[in-house]
């Protein structure tokens, strides 16, 4: 069956891919079906906890193994791609073989990479989501904005990808031979670090965590259906759940486990102040995205692994189904901008009432999903550092101020005197049922997630999915946390009354890190590669162009000169050969008495010879 369960998206996405044009009709019902039996599988295999193994070299295989934590995983993959292949079905330019074609490769892929066992198959996973990201980020590829967007995104994460490269090496030196991945904690000292460092990179790349977090808001540029899967269970999560997976090996270094939690608490603030003043709002869901994996990065380095878990799976059900809305909207009305998304949730109301479940959800406010999950991240947080606790919390608390700035903009009637900007692109005016379909499945996931918060539900997740004993939130920590949301999202939401918060330029504009990123890193590597390209063209191609012609210059000379004066000799000697030839020819009559009087003549000069030689002794 785990077999089965990677193959059915990978083969089905493969055949649509193929198949291209020709199979744009039956593309949509095809991806769904394949999708519900990857879904009946997921199920199956969570509830069997099958493993599998295929040697690729000699003492490395490729294995794959469903655990707790992937059991939790696959399930919520399957359920969220099916939420949105469905809402895909509804939106007719989406309607082709190679959109769904890729979407189910891209899944698969996660497939594979939450359910591996060692780096082989993580890599080849990797390598596939980066691959179909970036056909998909750059749908639209005839646009060049869209098409520039995939790049960014792609090499951005390509190169902290490098990351489990360096990883899987330094494993290898280190003498995990097999390259398991539960075999990384226990590597000696330097190369387990070297390990750790590379891992780290990777997944904060993945999971757009700061300085890398930019390259999610260029991925905005793709189709809303991309944007709901790759930004909740699959690309940006795979970080996260990278290192809750290798939480042990960050808890074996003396450095791993406190910058991951930094790192995490620091993009939780940073991007979340950055989601609140965006008038866009797939970039307000993006930046939302960033912020709140931060806290399962958070839950990684505290080492609350169901902590990190219960979030990832919780945002993954909300911001998918945040993100369908905004995508609903924006094909009925050709806008995502706020400030003419007004009242919208009154216009359509299926989609604003799901849009408002996602939004107290995100928003932490009891007692739906991410309130119970991120109050045990927190805790965790409590239990290493009281700091760290307050960014935490400073974190939580601008989550409800976007998420309920958003609900309360989507409800909210225009202000006086606005006058409409021109759409993005043409409006159809309306929701289509497959479009409506796909958000009450997923509203309902993230209101029941609450549930969490109950003492002996917890802790039946958490032994599902961990076997170390976690620190939990007291009853006053949740008290706190659900009031601090209340009170903060009633503060965004007076806010719009009085006419919205203002567009704080750095915030806005993401803190600059595209720009930054491009100065001093894109640019630098580009001069550097331009210095080497000149230095190879000059230098080691006019080397080789120096040699060349100095070859041809003494082939010249040889061929000119020396051969000359060479063929002349040989000419000469055989000329003087040939007349020698001919001399000797000459005594060569055939008649016997010349033979015999050259005969006596030579007898007659040796008996001369040996008188002369005789006398002279």
């Amino acid at each position: 069956m785990l077999w089965l369960l990677v193959a059915v998206p990978l083969l089905a996405g493969g055949l649509l891919l193929v198949a291209g044009r020709r199979a744009d009709r039956l593309a949509a019902p095809a991806a769904i079906a394949a999708t519900l039996v990857t879904l009946a599988l997921s199920v199956a295999v969570a509830v069997e906890r099958p493993a599998v193994s295929a040697s690729y070299l000699d003492g490395v295989a490729f294995g794959l193994r469903v655990d707790g934590l992937s059991a939790v995983m696959v399930v919520a993959v399957a359920v969220v791609l099916l939420a949105v292949l469905v809402f895909a079905a509804g939106e007719p330019d989406l309607a082709r073989a190679r959109f769904f074609g890729f979407m189910l490769v891209f899944a698969g892929a996660m497939l594979v990479t939450v359910t591996a066992t060692t780096l082989v198959a993580l890599l080849m996973a990797w390598e596939a989501m980066g691959a179909a990201s970036y056909a998909l980020i750059g749908f639209w590829w005839r646009e060049p904005r869209r098409a520039s967007s995939g790049r960014v995104a792609f090499l951005t994460t390509r190169g902290a990808d490098l990351g489990l490269y360096l990883a899987a090496g330094a494993a290898l030196a280190g003498g995990a031979g097999g390259l398991g991945l539960g075999e990384l904690a226990g590597l000696p000292d330097g190369w387990r670090d070297v390990v750790a460092a590379g891992v780290v990179l990777a997944a904060l790349g993945k999971s757009a965590q700061l300085p890398f977090s930019f390259w999610l808001s260029r991925a905005m540029d793709g189709p809303s259906p991309v944007s709901a899967l790759l930004h909740s269970a699959t690309m940006v999560a795979a970080g996260g759940y990278l290192l809750l997976r290798l939480e042990p090996l960050l808890a074996a270094t003396s450095w791993a486990a406190t910058l991951v939690a930094w790192g995490g608490a620091a993009t939780a603030l940073l991007l979340g102040a950055v989601a609140v003043v965006q008038r866009d709002l797939k970039q307000l869901l993006a930046a939302s995205t960033c912020a709140q994996v931060g806290f399962v990065v958070l839950a990684a380095g505290t080492g609350g692994v169901a902590a990190g878990t219960g979030q990832l799976v919780a945002h993954a059900l909300t911001k998918s189904l945040l993100f369908l809305c905004a995508g609903a909207w924006l094909t009925a009305l050709g806008t995502k901008q706020l400030p003419a998304l007004r009242g919208v949730a009154r216009r359509f109301p299926v989609v604003g009432t799901t849009f408002t479940v996602g939004g107290i959800a995100l928003a932490g406010i009891p007692p739906l999903s991410l309130w119970a999950t991120k109050d045990h991240v927190l805790a965790g947080a409590l239990a290493e550092s009281t700091p760290l606790y307050l960014v935490g919390l400073a974190a939580a608390a601008l989550s409800a101020a976007y998420a309920g700035r958003a609900v309360t903009l989507v409800w909210s009637e225009p202000e006086p005197g606005w006058v409409p900007e021109q759409p993005e692109q043409p409006g159809t005016g309306r929701v289509t049922t497959w479009q409506r379909a796909a958000l009450p499945p997923l509203a309902a996931g993230a209101a029941l997630l609450g549930v969490l918060a109950v003492p002996g539900v917890w802790r039946w997740f958490a032994g599902l999915v961990s076997a170390a004993a976690e620190p939990g939130p007291a009853w006053w920590e949740l008290l706190a946390s659900g009031a601090l949301a209340v009170a903060t999202a009633a503060a965004a939401a007076a806010f719009v009354g009085r006419g919205d918060v203002p567009a704080y330029r750095p915030l806005a504009g993401w803190l600059g890190l595209e720009n930054i990123a491009r100065t001093l890193v894109a640019r630098p590597m580009r001069a550097t590669a331009t210095g080497l390209a000149r230095f190879d063209d000059r230098v080691v191609a006019g080397g080789v162009r120096a040699t060349a012609a100095a070859g041809t210059a003494v082939a010249r000379v040889v061929d000119t000169r020396v051969e000359w004066s060479v063929d002349g000799l040989v000419r000469a000697l055989a000329r003087a050969f040939r007349v020698l030839g001919g001399l000797a020819r000459r005594p060569q009559t055939g008649q016997l008495h010349h033979y015999y009087a050259q005969a006596v003549v030579a007898l007659a000069a040796l008996a001369v010879l040996l008188l002369v030689l005789s006398n002279g002794r």
